[in-house]
């Protein structure tokens, strides 16, 4: 089996003639193609994405569909594009302890997250509120650990300023690039509100 991430834990996306010679690749090779999808809502708002639902579900053999990050309570739509993949998946969930006796209120919460474009709207927001961010960086003359479009972005700062912006804020320090500068991760969500995006920002522009 291949196992790949859309978005990825580096805010990166997977375009489309990728994921199609992912899934030719694994064809030839009798492998599965599997898409963690636990931020696949904020993969498929992001601006440069050219792929659809429908292709994910063409390219792959598996997948899933986030809720825990995108506006659920809890729980995620694993997807079987091969039904017979997915026999007796639901004994599996209950041999390992993971099959809710109230599973119902899972498939409620996509039944409404996928409404009107819900699901997918909660993911832009997301998006959009982190780009904000990420411009105010690059304004300042700020560079990233990765090209991110979606709602994880990496500015690298001086350890100095990353010690002054968790005096108010509290984020994950994701790697150390030198004696004196790291890269952080930061992360919106469909809940981030724009007055504490432009808050930031201005916390951006006294570093």
């Amino acid at each position: 089996m291949v196992y790949i991430s859309n978005s990825t834990e580096i805010g990166t996306i997977y375009n489309k003639s990728e994921l199609e010679a992912l899934s030719s690749y694994c064809r030839e090779r009798d492998l599965l193609l599997f898409m963690d999808g636990a931020r696949l809502g904020h993969a498929l708002t992001a601006d440069d994405n050219d792929l659809s639902l429908e292709d994910i579900a063409q390219y792959t053999d598996v997948f899933y569909l986030g809720g825990t990050k995108n506006g659920a309570l809890l729980g995620e739509a694993v997807i079987f594009n091969d039904s017979s993949l997915g026999e007796e998946f639901d004994y599996v969930l209950k041999q390992r302890g993971a099959l809710l006796a109230k599973g119902r209120i899972l498939g409620i919460q996509f039944l409404e997250l996928l409404r009107d474009n819900l699901y997918f709207n909660l993911a832009r927001h997301a998006n959009v509120q982190a780009q904000k961010i990420a411009a105010a960086f690059r304004s300042e003359g700020y560079s990233f650990l990765t090209e991110s479009s979606t709602n994880q972005i990496f500015p690298i700062l001086t350890k100095q300023e990353i010690t002054k912006l968790l005096k108010k804020y509290d984020f994950y320090i994701w790697k150390n690039i030198d004696e004196t500068h790291a890269a952080i991760r930061l992360i919106t969500s469909w809940a981030t509100p724009e007055d504490i995006v432009l808050e930031f920002v201005e916390e951006i522009k006294l570093l």
